[in-house]
């Protein structure tokens, strides 16, 4: 057995050395200047792009990148395989290709007037590869909806106090940011307050839990507001995943809905701020309390896993570390990676760098804290998960998103514990199943955002009554993607979501790193390209591997099983991710063929003159 400290004094110590020297060296590469105008102050209308404190815009950034799959996802690769493979490609991969992805997609956007990627590629190989990355990227966020729409609901059934606590720090991000962008009251007072009224609303939703719909499993004292589950079964999700749960997914799309239209001062940035105080808190008492416990002892701590009591007597590993070098997700390359597809690196991240904290950076050398340091926090993010996983050592992988929650609550209530606090395991465990909702509501709402101002970019400027229509802020997040992802996730097809998260996810941060690198070359023929380009070359690798093993062979395999067994939903959903993983290799290779071309063009043809990116 090994400490989960040593876990914890790994990530540190590799995330310190990559923030200090690689990420001091990547902004002396880019020549971040302050004197340069960001698009922040360039544009500022007052609804997207907005001079945002950097305190406050990191809270934002993080909350938004911190989703669930960095929790999700080392917890199923460290069943998979074991937890030792998952927490040395977090601790190694997070500096060296993750946080390098964030701080370079922000970096480029930036200087690219705050457009996204796809805008970005597009400059340097043509509206061709813009559009087919953009509609990529589009596809990606509906993915994303989808998924953390599930998981809110299922945290929500799990833990109704996390959801009147939730909907408390809701309501007071409303007045806070009246309180900052119209009072233009102190910012410091002001914090102090606020963050100590969101930890009462905790105490306020431990007191008070709610559910939509009573199931006859809930806490005791849980109030229910729809009546009971009878009358809510015909709910898509009712049957796999409860009617409670598939109450709250509609109610948590349509507040990404709501969420994505409202100007950003109204809820997303006061909200991102106080959500990033539970986030900081949550995240380093489990990191810390895990170090104390090998300084002090640990006191052991009964937690509920699954409905059933577990003693934990110490915080060490109780999971083998290797189990092989395959699984019954596939070999452990390309499969790790691609399943761990947050905490190490994600192209999720590079549309909200590129997307909402471009518009919002008040000054260039913030990027540096926000985009590369951010990163870094979701790998710690991710620690906590392989640790929590590991304490508890839940082993059924293939139940997903509900083996994560039963497992990271309880293995994060016991870390927590390490401290001392004198709280029972049931507080604390609530508490983090509060930090885990906090920012899966935010990455939810963000990615509406995303999505519209992907299609705001696949149209440009409208001139028929179709293309008014698709950039209609309302039409756009409601009916081309919190629609279509309500649609998706209410198959109730878990397990085929995940992999198309995973794989579109992580294509996209190779296609992103893509982006970054093709601005270096047209930039300044001086201008190294291995910081993005090697990692770019290996994600391609991973990503194709994986999406070709998915389409040739898994996909096609279970197709034929199915046809031989007359199961015609698992038949047409076998299909459907063979011809979708074969969709995305197809893309990612032909955008990537164009910018190799491109790259080479320029460094074979380079004058001395680059283009502006000012």
């Amino acid at each position: 057995m090994v400490q989960i400290a040593v876990l914890v004094v790994l990530s540190l110590v590799t995330f310190t050395v990559g923030y200090l020297g690689y990420s001091r060296y990547l902004a002396q590469f880019v020549e971040l200047d302050d004197d340069r105008e960001t698009p922040a102050h360039k544009y500022e209308d007052g609804q997207e792009y907005v001079p945002s404190q950097r305190s406050v815009l990191l809270g934002h950034h993080y909350s938004s990148i911190a989703g669930g799959a960095p929790i999700v996802g080392p917890i199923t690769a460290g069943a998979a395989f074991g937890w030792l493979p998952a927490i040395l490609w977090i601790a190694i991969g997070n500096p060296l290709f993750g946080a390098v992805h964030d701080f370079m997609s922000l970096s480029a956007s930036v200087r690219h007037e705050g457009k996204s990627i796809g805008y970005i590629i597009g400059e340097y190989v043509g509206e061709r590869g813009k559009d087919m990355l953009l509609w990529f990227a589009f596809l990606t966020i509906i993915l994303v909806i989808a998924v953390f729409a599930l998981v809110v609901g299922v945290v929500f059934n799990a833990y109704p106090s996390a959801a009147t606590a939730s909907l408390i720090y809701i309501a007071l991000a409303l007045v806070f940011g009246v309180y900052l962008y119209q009072l233009n009251l102190p910012f410091a007072i002001g914090a102090v307050v606020f963050v100590g009224l969101v930890f009462a609303g905790v105490y306020v939703g431990t007191l008070f839990p709610i559910a939509l719909v009573d199931t006859g499993s809930l806490p005791e004292g849980t109030i229910t507001l729809l009546g009971s589950a009878d009358a809510w079964s015909w709910l898509p999700l009712a049957g796999a995943f409860g009617a409670n749960t598939a109450a709250w997914v509609p109610v948590v799309v349509v507040y990404g809905f709501v969420a994505s239209v409202l100007p950003v001062w109204v809820l997303l940035q006061p909200r991102d701020f106080l959500t990033s105080s539970l986030l900081y808190t949550g995240v380093g008492a489990m990191l810390l309390g895990a170090l104390v416990a090998l300084v002090v002892g640990f006191t052991p701590i009964d937690v509920t896993v699954a409905g059933e009591t577990a003693t934990v007597s110490e915080l060490s590993t109780q999971y083998p570390a290797f189990l092989g070098f395959t699984s019954p997700l596939g070999p452990i390359f390309p499969f790790l990676f691609v399943t761990i597809a947050c905490g190490t690196i994600s192209g999720f991240h590079s549309l909200v760098s590129s997307g909402t904290t471009a518009k919002q950076l008040n000054k260039e050398s913030d990027a540096r804290s926000i985009g590369y340091g951010a990163m870094l926090g979701e790998g710690l993010l991710a620690t906590t998960a392989v640790g929590a996983f590991a304490i508890i050592g839940f082993t059924d992988f293939s139940a997903g998103v509900v083996g994560a929650l039963n497992n990271f609550p309880a293995g994060g209530a016991a870390m927590i514990s390490g401290l001392g606090i004198p709280l029972g395991s049931t507080t604390l465990a609530a508490f983090v199943g509060l930090v885990f909702v906090s920012f899966l509501l935010t990455s939810t709402d963000t990615a509406v955002r995303l999505g519209r101002y992907m299609m705001d970019e696949i149209v440009g400027v409208p001139e028929t009554s179709t293309q008014r229509f698709a950039t209609n802020r309302y039409a756009s997040s409601g009916l081309l993607l919190c629609l279509p992802a309500y649609l998706l996730v209410g198959s109730g097809t878990w397990s085929s979501l995940w992999p198309l998260f995973g794989g579109a996810n992580q294509t996209l941060a190779a296609l992103a790193l893509l982006a970054a690198t093709l601005w270096l070359a047209n930039w300044d023929d001086s201008k190294q390209l291995l910081s993005t380009g090697l990692p770019m070359a290996l994600m391609l690798v991973v990503t194709l591997t994986a999406l070709l093993w998915i389409g040739i062979l898994r996909a096609p395999a279970a197709a034929l099983d199915a046809l031989a067994a007359g199961e015609t939903a698992v038949l047409i959903s076998s299909v459907m991710q063979s011809l979708i993983a074969l969709t995305l290799a197809g893309l990612a290779i032909a955008i990537a063929w164009m910018g190799y071309q491109n790259i080479s063009r320029v460094r074979d043809s380079y004058t001395g003159t680059a283009p502006s990116d000012d």
